[in-house]
């Protein structure tokens, strides 16, 4: 399973490099099902792999002129701070034990099947039609703020670095072709994850040896991903991902229902 584990984290920088976003959704169900590892402590570390893979897919992008850096940091900045204060303070202020009768919900069992709905609605918003009509669409600065640092504190809860979230906000309230977006998302979504990270580092200890070994294989896949996307149909990409997606979510749910 170890082997697989490490299989696992080049598909992660793999599929970030294919389609600008999703790897995250693999990295929890990998550290926690393949590796063994505790979900609270596989999302922290989650937030660590993204964040690095993420960040090299970012300069890669810089490099080709895609990434908007004041739209990103606009976004980024309220976002970061979600995640920041939800790794440092909300999830060490949740309970062991969420229910106890009739049936028992743990906070492992809860942050997972919170994690399974964020894998449908990520695989729902990659399934659904892109609509080009966003002129009417207007948002205030206040608003737009309270969006994104609401984005922060849910990646903060379940470890993903949000571009589900992120890149279609990007579209629709900044007007941002598609392939900024998403370049723009994965610098956004480095800025989330490290941050976030270091809520998690006064909390928790790390395993910086397994990190750090881990996170370099994801990166080398991001890198073989840039390289493979000019070669593969994008949209027929992201439609199978998706469904894969969706898989996982069913596989994530039946697991932790059937050992309730």
């Amino acid at each position: 399973m170890e082997v697989l584990g490490y299989i696992g984290a080049l598909l992660i920088g793999l599929v970030l490099g294919l389609t600008g976003g999703g790897g995250s959704i693999l990295t929890v169900p990998i550290l926690v099902y393949l590796l063994a590892i505790q979900p609270v402590t596989a999302m922290a570390y989650s937030l660590f792999i993204v964040g690095i893979t993420s960040g090299f897919g970012a300069f890669q992008n810089y490099k080709k002129g895609l990434v908007d850096f004041k739209n990103g940091f606009l976004f980024a900045i309220p976002s970061f701070v979600g995640v920041y204060l939800t790794r440092r303070f909300l999830v060490p202020l949740l309970p062991d034990v969420f229910i106890e009768k009739p049936i028992l919900v743990t906070k492992d069992f809860f942050l997972m099947l919170l994690f399974a709905i964020i894998m449908i609605l990520a695989a729902y918003s990659m399934l659904k039609k892109k609509t080009e009509k966003t002129d009417n669409v207007s948002v205030s600065f206040l608003q737009l703020g309270l969006q994104t640092f609401s984005i922060g504190i849910l990646i903060g809860l379940v470890g993903a670095g949000g571009g589900f979230l992120i890149i279609p906000a990007l579209v629709l309230f900044v007007k941002l072709p598609m392939k900024k977006a998403v370049a723009t998302s994965l610098f956004i979504i480095t800025l989330n994850s490290l941050i976030g990270f270091l809520g998690d580092v006064q909390n928790l200890n790390i395993d910086w040896t397994f990190l750090l070994s881990f996170s370099s294989l994801s990166v080398v896949g991001i890198f073989i991903g840039i390289y493979l996307n000019q070669f593969i149909n994008e949209s027929q990409l992201k439609k199978g991902f998706a469904y894969f997606v969706l898989v996982m979510a069913g596989f994530i749910l039946v697991k932790e229902i059937t050992v309730l």
